[in-house]
């Protein structure tokens, strides 16, 4: 590197390139979105929280999910609204790579945590009678722990990398957060190794998972046909298309953003699919959750009531 370069201290977010009147209405859309999934994760961790029939290894990590959901979307949406009001946009460089390191663990987190929810309903459905002794409550927090400690430990890998490469310009980081890959691209050295790592991340934390969620429901769906009573294949089903749901958006907007090959329209796409990562899914998760879930509505009901 030459001596008379500049090192970048500071970076300045892209975002939308919109009007004003536009950025001040995506601006209160966000907002609201953002405070009713804020809401909706929250009323969903209370009820799991306060309602003892909700005390199973399914609500268990599904607490874990609202928490993951309401970090993730704090994480990013803030920043995000506050840049949609301030035509300046800049974040400094360690914070810039503070949210990408947490934008990075709570993503690997809620990955880990939607498999496990997957083979949580594969022992319920599959191994009914062994459901108590497999899923006990040794095993779920087990679970947990793993999941968010391989989601942190692969972020700080993440990070440690990002922090070796110089950057000396440009600035302006073509994202409305600051996103990996957007960030890679800003890098005065070959980031090769931060892209080997990437790649080998994307395995394990998306293909991998996905292939063990889809064998789940292979054996889950098998398992369902082969039940006599129509009601009980209804039931048995409903307990898992909630997750299935999830699943696919989830994995899904994931895939497409780091595994679909890049091209000249996509930067605009993939800040349309962040946008959604950040606040339609934290906000869409709990709403199939509590719509299409009995004991979550019984439980949000013996709530106002006891209100009442």
């Amino acid at each position: 590197m030459g001596g008379n370069q500049t090192w970048v201290t500071e970076f300045i977010l892209m975002g939308f390139q919109l009007s004003a009147d536009m950025e001040v209405l995506l601006f209160w859309v966000c907002l609201l979105f953002y405070a009713f999934g804020l809401l909706a994760n929250g009323t969903i961790l209370g009820l799991i929280c306060l309602d003892l029939r909700l005390h199973t290894p399914m609500y268990f990590f599904l607490s874990h999910l609202a928490v993951i959901d309401m970090s993730y979307a704090s994480n990013n949406v803030p920043n995000m609204l506050v840049n949609l009001l301030n035509q300046k946009r800049t974040i400094s460089f360690v914070p810039c790579i503070m949210q990408t390191f947490l934008y990075l663990a709570f993503a690997h987190t809620e990955c880990l945590i939607l498999v496990v929810m997957s083979y949580d309903r594969f022992v319920a459905i599959c191994h009914p009678l062994q459901y108590t002794g497999i899923m006990s409550w040794r095993v779920c927090t087990v679970l947990a722990v793993t999941s968010w400690t391989c989601g942190f430990i692969l972020a700080l890998v993440h990070a440690m990398l990002l922090l070796r490469l110089p950057f000396c310009g440009p600035q302006k980081v073509n994202q409305l957060f600051c996103e990996i890959l957007s960030v890679l691209k800003l890098a005065c050295a070959d980031p090769w190794i931060n892209q080997v790592v990437i790649l080998a991340a994307c395995v394990f934390v998306l293909v991998g998972p996905l292939c063990l969620v889809l064998v789940s429901y292979t054996s889950i769906l098998w398992t369902i046909l082969k039940i006599q009573s129509k009601e009980g294949r209804i039931k048995a089903f409903s307990t898992c298309s909630s997750h299935l749901c999830v699943v696919g958006l989830f994995f899904g907007t994931a895939m497409v953003v780091y595994m679909v090959p890049d091209y000249s329209q996509r930067k605009e796409q993939e800040k349309m699919l962040s946008l959604f990562y950040s606040l339609f899914n934290p906000m869409l998760n709990p709403l199939i959750y509590s719509l299409r879930n009995a004991q979550v509505k019984g439980a949000l009901y013996r709530a106002l009531q006891k209100r009442m």
